[in-house]
C-alpha cells in the first residue's frame, strides 16, 4: 500500500521522477505512486515543487505537506495534514487515462 491514515494525516509513499514535461501521476509504482514532475532535481526545486503539488492533488495548503524522507532520492515520504480527499481516488484517475 503506498498510503497509511490516522485521524489527522497521510503518509505517502511516492517514486519521483523530474525533468518530465508536465507534472503527472502514473500510477503505481511497486508499492509507491509514481509521480512526474517538470522540474529538474537542481537544489531542491524538485522537493519544492512536489510538496506544491501533493498540495494541490490533496487540497490542502503547501505547509500541510512536509517531506519526512528521500531528499536526495526518488523513493520519498511525505506527510499530509487535514486533507479530505481519497487517496485511492488519484490511482483510479491514473486508471481512466486514454493510452497513447
Amino acid at each position: 500500500m503506498w498510503y497509511t491514515r490516522d485521524k489527522e494525516s497521510l503518509m505517502l509513499k511516492l517514486y519521483v521522477q523530474p525533468g518530465a514535461k508536465h507534472n503527472e501521476v502514473l500510477g503505481l509504482h511497486g508499492d509507491a505512486l509514481k509521480i512526474k514532475l517538470n522540474t529538474l532535481p537542481i537544489e531542491g526545486r524538485a522537493n519544492e515543487a512536489l510538496l506544491k503539488y501533493v498540495a494541490q492533488l490533496f487540497e490542502v495548503p503547501a505547509r500541510q505537506v512536509s517531506l519526512k524522507r528521500g531528499d536526495k532520492s526518488r523513493f520519498k515520504t511525505l506527510c499530509v495534514w487535514g486533507s479530505l480527499v481519497d487517496p485511492e481516488s488519484l490511482t483510479y484517475l491514473t486508471c481512466k487515462k486514454p493510452k497513447k
